[in-house]
């Protein structure tokens, strides 16, 4: 779904976060490790509360300053699968949210208040679900036994923002090597790097609670270690393999290691996952390949059936043929697919868009209709909805169908976009400032946002009404700015 997707330049972050170990340490067995008293471990250095507010001032500046993929199908795929594994772990103190770093790094991180961040590049290299699920379980049992509040209290530092505001750029270094060297270089920030690394009870402790939590929620408890031995195969002779891995080697103990926890369990047979395998392929022909090689490489897939799940190779390939503006061909490979699967919202989804390449928004709105009439506030069929009306010139159907979606998801900046665009289009033009005021909040971007309401106020004439709801809002995020400085 291209719906004004945000690609930013990376320009640093307030935060420290936690590495998934394709880059880590050598982790033994041993019965030193033990479990904390979760509900007060740490609980001095870094309290759930502060945790809590803290992840969500990091994930608003990491919304304006990295490479978040807004994409609707692939965004409800990623938490569906953690929302899995999240049910069965121990520990849970708040909801967990799971989103996708465009850049092909194999990396994941995890930082305050159980926001896990997936690089596009784990899944492209990923050959099953059970092995993209073991990185979120590894990086789920990090948050869970508070790995880094406890490294926080072990360094005896007050203030968790002061921390913060010290590692400024190890994030950036996680989430894109590459440009994290330039970053780097600086004395303080190097020295932080050498700090925040893992220890090695830390990551034995993630992979042991991580396999078991696989384990529990259904999956193949071999996912880690034939993750780990594809990764290590792969860069076994490359004389530059990824900068992570530079500095923390996956060893053949730390295999060895993930394969014999894995015993512990019963074997268990998962069969393919539809869902994986089309996140897989859409993943690849929108984001990891350009739109050239995309339909090369789609077109053999598909000639060679060299997919698992021959469909995820047609899908691809009809996202490959949309991006090349052959609309044709990409509508045939989509009707074939949704007789398989009518109400396969990853089909739902590209069908949407081929039709409003097409302008034939009255057929894509009928065909979302049903769907969306038995879910009216799923994100992917809400959105796109919204999003063929907003092209159509139903502006006030659209924005009923967004302002219904933002009652139960208020963390989502896609909707306010597309709410911003109706509202322009249509010349409400208090109610346009008002939707990008709540983006701009989204991103941390407070002073912004108040600007914007205050626009917004002059645009209210003499509703009175309005204007005092407005002011109110204004004072909301003022004080919510407040409260991270007194932080």
């Amino acid at each position: 779904m291209r719906l004004l997707a945000r690609t930013l330049q990376y320009i640093g972050y307030l935060t420290i976060g936690l590495t998934f170990n394709v880059v880590a340490q050598d982790a033994t067995h041993s019965n030193k490790n033990t479990l904390p008293e979760i509900g007060v471990v740490a609980s001095d250095a870094l309290p759930l509360n502060k945790e809590i507010i803290i992840g969500d001032a990091v994930m608003r500046q990491m919304r304006a300053q990295s490479p978040i993929i807004s994409d609707p199908i692939l965004d409800e795929y990623l938490q569906d699968l953690g929302n899995r594994l999240v049910a069965q772990a121990e520990n849970v103190k708040f909801p967990f949210k799971f989103f996708w770093v465009n850049n092909n790094a194999l990396n994941a991180f995890a930082f305050f208040g159980g926001h896990i961040g997936i690089h596009t590049g784990l899944i492209f290299k990923a050959e099953t679900e059970s092995e993209l699920a073991s990185v979120l379980a590894h990086e789920v049992a990090h948050v869970t036994q508070r790995h880094l509040a406890r490294r926080i209290q072990s360094q005896q530092r007050s203030t968790p923002i002061a921390i913060a505001s010290m590692l400024g750029g190890i994030l950036v270094a996680m989430a894109d090597p590459q440009a994290g060297i330039a970053v780097m270089q600086s004395g303080a920030a190097a020295s932080a790097q050498m700090q925040i690394d893992y220890t090695r009870s830390n990551e034995q402790e993630a992979d042991r609670i991580g396999i078991a939590m696989l384990s529990r929620a259904n999956f193949d408890p071999d996912g880690a270690s034939s993750f780990f031995s594809t990764l290590a195969e792969e860069y076994r002779l490359v004389s530059r393999p990824p900068a992570r891995l530079l500095s923390h080697p996956l060893t053949e103990t730390r295999i060895a290691d993930a394969r014999a926890r894995a015993n512990d369990y019963p074997q268990v047979r998962v069969s393919e996952s539809l869902s994986f395998h089309l996140a897989r392929a859409r993943v690849m022909a929108r984001y990891v390949f350009d739109k050239d090689y995309a339909l090369e490489y789609f077109k053999a897939a598909v000639e060679k059936n060299s997919f698992r799940i021959p469909q995820a190779a047609q899908y691809g390939l009809a996202i490959s043929y949309l991006r090349n503006e052959e609309y044709n061909k990409a509508e045939e490979i989509m009707a074939t697919l949704l007789k398989q699967h009518s109400e396969n919202l990853f089909y739902l989804d590209v069908a949407t868009d081929i039709s409003i390449e097409k302008k034939q928004y009255d057929e894509a709105i009928e065909r979302l209709a049903p769907h969306l009439a038995r879910k009216p506030r799923n994100q992917v069929l809400a959105l796109n909805q919204a999003n063929v009306m907003i092209e159509s010139g139903q502006y006030q159907s659209a924005i009923a169908i967004l302002k219904d979606f933002l009652l139960v998801n208020n963390q989502y900046q896609l909707p306010y976009q597309l709410l911003t665009e109706a509202y322009k289009k249509s010349r409400q033009l208090k109610d346009m400032h008002q939707a990008k005021a709540e983006t701009l909040a989204l991103y941390g971007a407070y002073s912004h946002a108040v600007d914007e309401l205050q626009h917004a106020y002059n645009f209210a004439d003499n509703n009175h009404l309005e204007k005092q709801k407005i002011r109110a809002r204004i004072k909301q995020l003022r004080e919510e700015e407040e409260r991270l400085i007194r932080l």
